[in-house]
């Protein structure tokens, strides 16, 4: 497996650290769970960029890649109606429009 792929897994894998964090009461819970999200942002960055400038796309990467994407964003918004952060209508707006990009991708 090569490097842009453990990227995208590292990135799944730090989901449910992101989300158990962020339902944590404890000091500095959100500020710690900010700082999972910038790291899993950063391996999205990193692992497209890594790829595509020493040929490694894979197929797995072409798939992989933007469902953790959509999962690393729907799991965070989540968590933030869930902490009373935002309001639920805004994000199954955020969701749905997340969804329709997605669906009309992979029908183009």
């Amino acid at each position: 497996m090569n490097l842009p792929n453990k990227l995208t897994i590292l990135r799944i894998l730090l989901i449910p650290v992101f989300i158990i964090i962020m339902m944590m009461d404890i000091p500095n819970h959100y500020l710690i769970a900010c700082l999972i999200f910038i790291i899993a942002s950063i391996t999205d960055a990193l692992d497209g960029h890594i790829a595509r400038k020493n040929d490694l796309v894979t197929d797995f990467g072409k798939f992989m890649d933007p469902l953790a994407d959509k999962l690393l964003v729907i799991s965070a918004l989540i968590c933030m109606i869930e902490s009373s952060l935002v309001a639920g209508w805004m994000v199954i707006i955020i969701v749905a429009r997340e969804l329709t990009v997605s669906i009309l991708r992979a029908i183009a």
